[in-house]
Parts: structure tokens; C-alpha cells; sequence
């Protein structure tokens, strides 16, 4: 039975590309020592179209039943992770390859990269593939929708093991490069079939990955080789178009870098780009505007329900001059008719989400406004998701909700299924303790539709969620979509 897993995953290995067809001995022998096993017998089958999931799931029941790991699923994402080590060229073999292939072309560079990403399943294509998508029409334009499945769920005894492990600070986070071939543990994910690609930007030493929950194509992360907090600056703006000059093809963006308006992780600077056009992207410009001193800028507030300026000039240096200049009065700019205020107590609320492009031969970039001011009423933001919306979307609005995809919370799959049934059967909402959150909402929307019935409740359930998230957006932005919000960025606008 082993014999025949490992032949399997060496031919996968073979067929990916990932093993060369001289290193299947090597390569049968390393999965060998994994087991603790020293016989092997060559099966007479021979294997092709190899299904990576499956052969995988074979040779995790076989360790289990040999009493190697738990029948759990972190200790089986630790032990697969071992098994597909065996399979991965060395870093430097597949910088190589890299840096190779960017000589003829940088997309041919990230091609390779995220294939052999996927291939490795350090992106598990399989998980990945179980994530609810769909697109919703707003007066914005089509934005996406992610219902994320792809993280698993922790089981209770990973969870106590957990709980249990000595604190360690190696790495010392998820995106520090010490993360590539780290064998994890039950608290931190395995990282054997990690791989970085080293580059330069701003001079300094960083890491260009993909992440390996791919919320959108070719989702990157480009860090800082130094565990640093993140930081929206002049530099983080040179960093940004030094990523865009290296891949053109990408986009590159930035988390806010306070808490409620930033991402998950601001102990460590970061990154997040792809191969992907967002709603935001494609959305126009609604005014242009001239800032002084800038006139060769075009420059202009963007049709969209969180506050943008996009700027745009075929001189990068020029953006990140204006930029530089449009975050420091934003900084300390307060408008208290807007409730906006730079800081209140000594804590300071104004910050910048940047996403940086090339289109044709101009660079591009989107500078939202953001602002984490909390109050008795609003105790999460009061440009955060409101509490009405919480029962779709409660956690912060990052940089990929920003440019227009929702990354909706795992727990909807189950909640949204079980409001079909409750809404073609008649049942009472508020009866069951998972779905009454939705109750209020269903009986709001569901008079809009006149014919409601098993071919067409999915449909329109996912058209709602796509309504609620575009009022979540809406929400985000320190200046509405009205006469009134408009006339307030215009006053923002004056002062630079």
C-alpha cells in the first residue's frame, strides 16, 4: 500500500515538473524515510494523471494508521507538507529558474513561480476551488464576492494542543522569510514547500511570494526581509512603484497602517499585489481636480463609495512626490462639520491605502482616505461596517474589500443554505439560533421579489449579500457619495 502512494506522488512530482525524471529514486527515498520505512517494492502499475489529493489522503491515512500523526486535520497539513518537501527543488534552484525566465519576460518569471506555488500545494488547489465566488452589479460597477473556505477549521484537540505548546517567536511571524522550509508546528502552519523570490525595492532586501489563500488571480505578498512594522510613507509609495517597474503586469497595494482601517498583520511591513483587475480599477474618474504645484498631474476624486484620488503621470517620482504631499496634510487634516478629526487624545485616526499600477505607459495610483475613529455609538468605527451589516460582514475593511472583493466569513456557506430552506418552507427566521441574526434583513428584502422559489433563491440571496457588502463600502468611506460628501473631499482637496 505505501509502496504504491509513494510511486504515485514520485510520478505526480515527475508530471508537474517538480521532480526530474533522475531524481525519482532520490526522491522515492526521501518519502521512504518520512514513513520510518527501509523496504519498497516498485509496483507493476504504472501511474499517470495523478490526483494529488487523493494520493495525498492514501498516504496521510497510511501514517496515521502507522501511529506517525493524529488523525486530525492540522497534524495531517503538517505531515503532507513534509511529504510534498520531498517532491521541491532547493531555493536557489527555483530563483534560478525565476530570474531565468525574467530575462525573456517577468510574466513568463511569475508564470513559473505560481504554477510551481500550486504544483507544491503549498496553494492547495483543492481547497482554493471550494470558495463561493460570484460577481454582483452596484452603481460602482461589478464587484466581486468570496465566501473563503480554503482555511481549515481547527479541530478541538489541535486546538488544546495548541493551547498547551511552549510560546515560541520563530519565526517570528507568518511573513518572515525565516517562514521558508520551516517544518511547523500545531500554532504555525508548515512551510517546507514555501518558496521566496528575493528582490530589491528601495534599495533594500525584500521577498515577493504568493499567498496561499489566493482571494483573487495571483495574489502576492512582497515583504520586507526584516520583521518591521508596517509604515505609510514617502518610501512605502517608492516601494510600491519599484514592485509595479519589476512586474508591470501586477498591481501592488498597501494595507492601512493603523488598527480597525489596517490589515491583520501590522507588525510586519507588507505588501499585497496580483494579476487581477479590481472593480476599483476599472472605475472612472468622477471629477478632476488640479492640485497646485502638480498641474502636470491629472489627478481626480474616483467614482467609488470609499473616498480615492486617484493620480496618474508618466513619471512615477512625480506621483510619489504628490502622494507624499497628499498624506502629510491628510495626516493632520481635521474637518469637524465632516467628522473627520486628525486625533483625538493624543491617538492619531487619518491614514492612507494606496494601490499602485501600470496602465499603458502612465503610473497609476489610488490613495483612499481612511480614518479609525471609534465612538460610544460606533464602538468598532464609525467608518467600519455598521452593526445592521454584521451579520454578513463584521471584520475589517482591508485593502481587497477596499478595491471591491468581499472576503465574506466561512461560517455564510452553512447560514446561507439553511435561510433558502427556511424561506421556500415558510419557517420562522428568528426560530434557529444560527440564522436569527438574518431575520431582520430577510424580512427587509425578500417583499422586493415577487416570485420566490427553488430555481431563483440562490441567486437572489447572493445578489443581496453583494448589496449589503457594497453598503459595507459605503459605510468605509470618510466621504459619502452625495452632493454633501463631495463638496466635504472638494474642502480636503483646497487645503493641498
Amino acid at each position: 500500500m505505501l509502496s504504491k502512494g509513494i510511486a504515485k506522488l514520485v510520478q505526480y512530482g515527475v508530471e508537474s515538473g517538480l521532480v526530474p525524471e533522475c531524481e525519482k529514486n532520490y526522491t522515492t527515498n526521501l518519502l521512504l524515510d518520512v514513513f520510518h520505512e527501509d523496504e519498497y517494492t516498485e509496483p507493476e502499475e504504472k501511474f499517470s494523471g495523478v490526483d494529488l489529493e487523493e494520493t495525498l489522503n492514501e498516504l496521510l491515512d497510511e501514517a496515521v494508521k502507522r501511529g506517525l500523526i493524529e488523525d486530525s486535520v492540522v497534524y495531517r497539513d503538517l505531515f503532507d507538507t513534509r511529504l510534498m518537501n520531498c517532491l521541491m527543488p532547493r531555493p536557489a534552484q527555483v530563483q534560478k529558474e525565476f530570474w531565468d525566465r525574467y530575462q525573456d519576460d517577468p510574466q513568463k518569471a511569475t508564470d513559473y513561480f505560481y504554477k510551481l506555488s500550486q504544483d507544491s500545494n503549498y496553494i492547495r488547489r483543492y481547497r482554493v476551488k471550494k470558495d463561493q465566488k460570484w460577481k454582483v452589479d452596484s452603481p460602482y460597477g461589478e464587484i466581486d464576492i468570496t465566501i473563503n473556505l480554503s482555511k481549515p477549521e481547527k479541530d478541538p484537540k489541535a486546538i488544546a494542543a495548541a493551547k498547551n505548546a511552549k510560546a515560541s517567536s520563530y519565526p517570528k511571524c507568518l511573513l518572515c522569510p525565516e517562514n521558508e522550509g520551516y517544518a511547523g508546528r500545531v500554532n504555525h502552519p508548515a512551510r517546507q514547500n514555501h518558496r521566496i523570490i528575493p528582490i530589491t525595492i528601495n534599495d533594500t532586501p525584500w521577498g515577493f511570494q504568493y499567498s496561499p489563500y489566493v482571494y483573487y488571480n495571483e495574489h502576492c505578498i512582497v515583504f520586507n526581509s526584516k520583521h518591521t512594522p508596517m509604515k505609510i510613507e514617502r518610501n512605502a509609495f517608492i516601494k510600491l512603484f519599484d514592485f509595479v517597474k519589476l512586474f508591470p503586469h501586477y498591481f501592488l497595494g498597501s494595507n492601512a497602517d493603523l488598527p480597525i482601517v489596517g490589515g491583520s498583520i501590522l507588525s510586519h511591513d507588507h505588501f499585497q499585489g496580483g494579476h487581477y483587475t479590481f472593480a476599483m480599477a476599472k472605475a472612472p474618474i468622477e471629477k478632476h481636480v488640479t492640485i497646485p504645484g502638480y498641474e502636470d498631474v491629472e489627478a481626480g476624486i474616483v467614482k467609488w463609495p470609499l473616498s480615492v484620488l486617484r493620480i496618474r503621470h508618466k513619471d512615477s517620482d512625480r506621483l510619489v512626490d504628490l502622494a507624499t504631499h497628499v498624506l502629510e496634510v491628510w495626516r493632520g487634516y481635521t474637518d469637524e462639520a465632516a467628522f473627520i478629526f486628525a486625533e483625538t487624545d493624543g491617538e492619531p485616526h487619518n491614514t492612507i491605502t494606496p494601490i499602485a499600477r501600470k496602465v499603458g505607459d502612465m503610473y497609476e495610483l489610488d490613495l483612499t482616505l481612511r480614518n479609525n475613529i471609534t465612538t460610544e455609538e460606533n464602538p468598532l468605527g464609525v467608518y467600519h461596517p455598521h452593526a445592521q451589516y454584521h451579520h454578513i460582514k463584521k471584520e475589517n475593511i482591508g485593502l481587497i474589500e477596499v478595491m471591491g472583493l468581499a472576503v465574506l466569513p466561512a461560517r455564510l456557506k452553512e447560514e446561507l443554505e439553511l435561510l433558502e430552506e427556511y424561506i421556500l418552507e415558510g419557517k420562522d427566521i428568528a426560530s434557529n439560533e444560527k440564522i436569527e441574526k438574518h431575520a431582520a434583513w430577510a424580512a427587509e428584502v425578500l417583499p422586493k421579489y415577487k416570485d420566490i422559489n427553488k430555481d431563483n433563491i440562490h441567486e437572489i440571496l447572493q445578489k443581496e449579500v453583494g448589496i449589503v457588502f457594497v453598503h459595507v463600502l459605503e459605510d468605509a468611506g470618510v466621504y459619502k457619495c452625495t452632493p454633501e460628501g463631495r463638496e466635504a473631499f472638494m474642502r480636503f482637496i483646497e487645503t493641498l
